[in-house]
């Protein structure tokens, strides 16, 4: 497992910007992939954004398409999930994870290690 630190989360009105990073520890980062979750309160944790081990794959939830970008530099063991045009619909906790495998795995069971959260607020 590897461990996981988030930061960049704030409070932003509706259409501004914000970066989150997650650093990672360990030497292998490049052999996991990545993926960015969130969670409102009352609802389930889910996929926001994934990024393969090789950075050459990547997936994005419907609701983010267009608006968000995945990214990693695996010199830094970090990931970084750029939010763009952020809407009130965004706030929610948001988790970095890691998945022991260097493709996007298809389940949120097979991220195995995660990391404390930070907290996005989007007011109107």
């Amino acid at each position: 497992q590897v461990q996981l630190v988030e930061s960049g989360g704030g409070l932003v009105q509706a259409g501004g910007s914000l970066r989150l990073s997650c650093a990672a520890s360990g030497r292998t980062f490049s052999s996991y992939a990545m993926g960015w979750f969130r969670q409102a309160p009352g609802k389930e944790r889910d996929i926001v954004a994934a990024i393969s081990g090789s950075n050459i794959m990547t997936y994005y939830a419907d609701s983010v398409k267009g608006r968000f970008t995945i990214s990693r530099d695996n010199a830094k063991n970090t990931v970084y999930l750029q939010m763009n045009n952020l809407k009130p619909e965004d706030t929610a906790v948001y988790y970095c994870a890691a998945a022991d495998k260097r493709v996007i795995p298809p389940r949120r069971t097979d991220f195995g290690s995660w990391g404390q959260g930070t907290q996005v607020t989007v007011s109107s």
